[in-house]
């Protein structure tokens, strides 16, 4: 399953535009030559710290984090597109509070 497409299916269907990525921009001047960053910015969210202070927990089977991770790698790892799509309903009504 491509998962860049399944996203822009369902933007389609939930009417979000979809943006095209940006074009790589030509820098002139002092930005060209490193001098000046201060327009520079990047947001990074707290998932990952998140995900990797859940895994510290006692719940976690960590065997079956590394199934996961090695289907992955591989590309087997399938999840049905009903599954999915029910989470989608779910959590836009609500249901994963």
């Amino acid at each position: 399953m491509d998962i860049r497409s399944s996203l822009d299916g369902l933007k389609s269907l939930l009417g979000v535009p979809t943006t095209a990525p940006p074009a790589p921009q030509t820098r002139s001047g002092a930005a060209a030559s490193g001098s000046s960053f201060a327009s520079d910015r990047a947001t990074l969210s707290s998932a990952g710290s998140e995900v990797s202070l859940t895994a510290a927990e006692p719940g976690v089977r960590m065997e079956k984090v590394a199934s996961i991770q090695a289907a992955l790698k591989t590309g087997t790892y399938n999840v049905p597109a009903s599954a999915v799509a029910s989470k989608v309903v779910d959590a836009m009504l609500g249901g994963d509070q």
